[in-house]
C-alpha cells in the first residue's frame, strides 16, 4: 500500500504542468503558441529566458521531489520506479489530457536524486550545449545519449544504469521529430539575449 502511495505521489508530482501554469499567469496557452508543447523549451521561446529558467527549475524539482518522497516512504527499488513514474507524469499529465512535455528536465531531476554524479555532469553539459547551439533539442538528445554510458562508467549498480537507459530512450523517442528537423537544418532556436516574440504573434511550429 505504501509503495502504491509513493508511485501515486510521484505521478502527481511529475504531472504538475509547470510550463502551462507559467503561460496561464501571462494569459497564454502554450498549447496554442510556439511549438504547442508545455515544456521548458517552448516557455523559453515564447515567454522569455526568466520564465524558461523558472519552469526548468520547477520541472527538475519535480523529479528530485518524487525520488525524495519515495525514499522516505519505501525501500529500494521503489524510488527507481517512482523516478520512472514521475517522468511519465510529466509526459502524460492527467491535468492536460495526457499531453505534456518531453520529460527532459524532470528526468534530470530524477537523475540528481538517484544517480547524483550523472546528474551533476549532464545538467551543466546541457546548458553548455544549448548556450553554444541555441537549440534545446541538441542538448537534450546529446545528454540522453550520454546518460547510460556515463552511469556505467561511474560504476553505478545495473538497476540504476538500466533506469537511466530507459529514461534516455523515452526522451530520444519523444525527440524523433526533432531529429528529423535537425537533419534538415530546420530546428528552431531559442533567443538567449534578445526578448522572444510576443506570444500573441507566435504561431504553432516545430518543438
Amino acid at each position: 500500500m505504501i509503495e502504491a502511495l509513493a508511485l501515486a505521489v510521484a505521478y502527481l508530482l511529475g504531472s504538475i504542468p509547470s510550463g502551462h501554469i507559467a503561460g496561464r499567469t501571462r494569459g497564454v496557452d502554450l498549447r496554442s503558441v510556439g511549438s504547442g508543447n508545455v515544456g521548458a523549451a517552448n516557455v523559453f521561446r515564447t515567454l522569455g529566458r526568466t520564465a524558461g529558467i523558472v519552469v526548468l527549475v520547477a520541472d527538475i524539482g519535480k523529479g528530485v521531489a518524487a525520488v525524495v518522497v519515495a525514499r522516505a516512504l519505501t525501500d529500494d527499488p521503489w524510488p527507481l520506479f517512482a523516478g520512472v513514474v514521475a517522468v511519465a507524469g510529466h509526459i502524460f499529465p492527467v491535468w492536460l489530457r495526457f499531453r505534456g512535455g518531453k520529460g527532459v528536465a524532470t528526468a534530470a531531476g530524477v537523475l540528481l536524486g538517484l544517480v547524483p554524479l550523472v546528474g551533476t555532469i549532464l545538467l551543466p553539459a546541457w546548458f553548455v550545449v544549448v548556450a553554444v547551439t541555441r537549440i534545446t533539442s541538441v542538448g537534450s538528445i546529446a545528454c540522453a545519449a550520454a546518460a547510460t554510458p556515463v552511469a556505467w562508467a561511474l560504476g553505478y549498480d545495473w538497476p540504476l544504469v538500466l533506469l537511466t537507459g530507459l529514461m534516455a530512450l523515452a526522451i530520444l523517442v519523444k525527440h524523433r521529430s526533432n531529429l528529423v528537423r535537425l537533419s534538415r537544418g530546420q530546428e528552431n532556436r531559442i533567443h538567449l539575449r534578445r526578448p522572444p516574440p510576443s506570444p500573441e504573434d507566435a504561431s504553432v511550429g516545430p518543438a
